[in-house]
């Protein structure tokens, strides 16, 4: 009964020390894999700042050749108009 009884220990702490290694692996895991988390939503955050970055830029951009598009039409339609009173003076 006694050698059982010493068996059934060591089976028992031999049960526990599998159990606390299992448990600190994946306690090691679900750290390893927030600090994943953490890391991919930095560069999440990175890569949206440089998303806005480049949408303000190329707003900018679109204004800029927008203004210029209106100046040469208003120039332009300004040539045309004085082209075509030019030609009227000149064939009444």
């Amino acid at each position: 009964r006694d050698e059982f009884g010493k068996l059934l220990e060591r089976e028992r702490i031999s049960s526990n020390e599998h159990l606390t290694r299992a448990i600190l692996r994946e306690r090691a895991a679900t750290e390893e894999e927030r600090q994943r988390a953490q890391r991919f939503a930095k560069q999440l955050e990175d890569k949206e700042r440089e998303l806005k970055k480049h949408d303000a830029y190329y707003k900018e951009q679109l204004a800029r050749l927008e203004e210029r598009s209106a100046q040469f039409y208003k120039v332009t339609t300004e040539q045309y108009q004085k082209a075509a009173d030019e030609v009227s003076s000149r064939f009444k």
